[in-house]
């Protein structure tokens, strides 16, 4: 299993050989350590513990002492199996090379909160016609009850607060990697905003 903690920087373009334009969203990896091992014997299951080293901070500097929160940018804990639990110990920097290009991953991450939001932006509603005694209800949700039962049923789209919650993207692909500056460049949707932190996984 691959994976990677990653900020988003924003959109540029890249240029492929035979000068295609690729819109990507660039990544930047910077340092990822492993802060745990979880293994079956102690833990009941086999999962690694991984970290995003906060920009100021060096590696080197961090291995000194015991892992702590505040050196780190998030931290995540990935399950896996035993196989791929047995050559990691804690303290191992994780590289951007383990991905390659062209390949497919999936990237997790906080989308953009927008709110509290009626039912034609949160849920894709039509509207009300705008003519024959409609007035003033041109963007309202319309009927939400039913003659039996006398209520209104669990799990009705209705109006509410829109984004803000986990979000998950598949098939997003690698089109660059800059192992120097431990930046990836992928095609396709990034959940959240600049200078938000994704989660991705192959």
């Amino acid at each position: 299993m691959k994976f990677i903690l990653a900020k988003k920087i924003g959109m540029t373009t890249i240029f492929s050989e035979d000068g295609i334009a690729h819109n990507v969203t660039l990544l930047e990896a910077g340092k990822n350590l492993i802060t745990g091992v979880r293994t079956r014997e102690k833990n009941g299951y086999w999962a690694i513990q991984a970290g995003k080293l906060i920009e100021e901070k060096s590696t080197s500097e961090i291995k000194l002492k015991p892992f702590n929160k505040k050196d780190f940018d998030l931290i995540c804990e990935y399950r896996t199996e035993e196989k791929e639990v047995a050559d990691k110990k804690t303290g191992d920097v994780i590289e951007v090379s383990q991905f390659e290009i062209n390949e497919k991953v999936k990237i997790t991450g906080i989308s953009k909160g927008k709110g509290y939001q009626g039912v034609m932006k949160r849920h894709n509603f039509s509207g009300s016609p705008a003519t024959h005694g409609h007035r003033h209800d041109h963007r309202a949700p319309g009927s939400i009850g039913c003659a039996f039962p006398e209520h209104v049923l669990k799990g009705k789209k209705m109006a509410g607060r829109m984004g803000n919650s986990q979000v998950s993207v598949k098939s997003a692909k690698i089109v660059f990697i800059d192992e120097k500056k431990g930046q990836i460049a992928v095609k396709g949707p990034v959940p959240g905003n600049r200078g938000g932190i994704v989660k991705l996984t192959a």
